[in-house]
């Protein structure tokens, strides 16, 4: 059904508004793109495409790392799509007019506060011994106190944690490898996870991942995805968010309690310094501290 709305859509961006051949295989690659991932999610009708849909989907561009011009553009194309689809009474409203591009950190994910990543935690908490959950448990830990993309997670090795250091070693985006300092607690429970419970998930010594599925094999981001959806409705928690939300939190935590962003950057594992700007939110009683402890007149 989508895929059918786009070719309308094409037809329309040619006959209609003469676009030319470029712009409109690119409008198709894009458009292409977020259909691919609403299909994956089950979603295939035109009625379907709501803003917390596209608002998943702009956060997994974010979490694979996507710049932030693509992701601009991405809008674009999706905003124009869905206007498409109101003019042509294919859908009822427009449900990207309040949409506005391209401050797209408006778009992006809510970063949860320190007490809603403590309930959403806790949600982790009550694994009864399940090896399942318990692994569930040490992702989720992972992911927000250091900061990782799901795809690091997924892929992370044994042999990238460091005990003596307290470091993990990941490869993130461009095969490029960063240290990131691992906390008391994290540490503890890995140490308690691969003594105790991963070796429930497999009976092979040579299967180098630290995270396995329930057949001892690597684990599916979309699974991931969907586990912390449902852990933020046992949780309460109302805001729309995702995996990538936990790594946006830890870094908007680390600056809120005085880290240097250029620290930040480099566990982020940002290239340039701009990008790391894109995840964090400074309170105003922070901003007022900082002023007040380092302007002359304040």
């Amino acid at each position: 059904m989508l895929e059918r709305n786009l070719e309308y859509f094409v037809t329309y961006l040619t006959m209609e508004r003469g676009l030319s051949r470029n712009s409109v295989t690119a409008y198709r690659t894009d458009l292409s793109d977020f259909i691919d991932f609403l299909q994956r999610r089950r979603l295939d009708s035109a009625a379907a495409i709501d803003r917390e849909a596209i608002l998943d989907y702009l956060g997994s561009l974010q979490e694979a790392a996507v710049a932030a011009t693509t992701l601009a553009r991405r809008l674009i194309s999706i905003k124009l799509f869905c206007r498409f689809l109101a003019q042509e009474k294919i859908v009822a409203n427009d449900v990207t007019a309040v949409m506005d591009s391209p401050k797209l950190w408006q778009l992006l994910p809510d970063y949860l506060s320190e007490r809603e990543v403590e309930q959403f935690l806790r949600s982790f908490a009550d694994t009864g011994g399940d090896p399942l959950l318990e692994r569930n448990q040490m992702i989720m830990e992972l992911l927000y106190s250091c900061g990782l993309r799901v795809s690091e997670a997924v892929n992370l090795k044994i042999s990238a944690v460091d005990f003596d250091e307290a470091t993990l070693r990941v490869v993130g985006k461009g095969s490029k490898t960063r240290l990131i300092p691992v906390g008391e607690r994290a540490l503890q429970m890995l140490r308690r996870y691969l003594r105790e419970v991963r070796p429930q998930l497999t009976q092979s010594n040579r299967e180098p991942l630290l995270f396995l599925s329930r057949n001892g094999r690597k684990l599916n981001r979309e699974w991931i995805w969907k586990m912390v959806k449902d852990a933020a409705v046992r949780a309460g928690i109302v805001k729309n968010i995702h995996p990538h939300t936990l790594r946006h939190s830890f870094a908007s935590h680390l600056l809120a309690n005085g880290a240097d962003l250029r620290v930040i950057q480099e566990m982020l594992g940002h290239s340039d310094i701009s990008t790391t700007e894109v995840y964090t939110h400074v309170e105003s009683s922070r901003l007022l501290e900082i002023h007040h402890k380092f302007h002359p007149r304040a």
